[in-house]
């Protein structure tokens, strides 16, 4: 199986996995919430901010989808690095509220680890990372 095809199949399952939480996030907040790791959820119209996690993610996984499907690799490597960073948060976010440490290092941590290496194998792919040139100051 060639690295592009075992990038392809990654990338297919993280668009997909994000696709599905964030479409139960916007669809039923208060059923999926509670995977999530904090101690505790708004109260009232809270569920509005539940469905604005959802959007994120359904964006994240457009994102990719979109980079993916045009064929746009390298791309594709980098935003993945990036969207890496979400996943980060929402530990730290965990962590730093008093949440769940099971579902912070065992949820959120390997999230974020599979997405970054994800996107290192993706690059990989692609060639050999080149630094952006540095303009000259005038």
């Amino acid at each position: 199986m060639s690295l592009k095809t075992v990038n392809t199949t990654l990338t297919t399952a993280g668009i997909l996995f994000i696709l599905y939480i964030g479409v139960s996030y916007v669809l039923t907040p208060s059923t999926i919430a509670p995977g999530f790791g904090l101690p505790s959820w708004p109260s009232g119209d809270g569920d509005g901010f539940l469905i604005l996690k959802g959007i994120r993610d359904i964006v994240s996984g457009v994102v990719l989808g979109v980079l993916l499907l045009t064929g746009h690799r390298r791309a594709l490597g980098l935003v993945l690095l990036a969207e890496a960073l979400t996943p980060v948060g929402d530990m730290t976010n965990v962590l730093a509220h008093g949440g769940s440490t099971a579902v912070a290092f065992g949820v959120h941590a390997p999230t974020a680890a599979l997405i970054a290496l994800t996107g290192l194998l993706t690059l990989r792919e692609t060639g050999k990372l080149v630094a952006a040139p540095i303009p000259a100051m005038s």
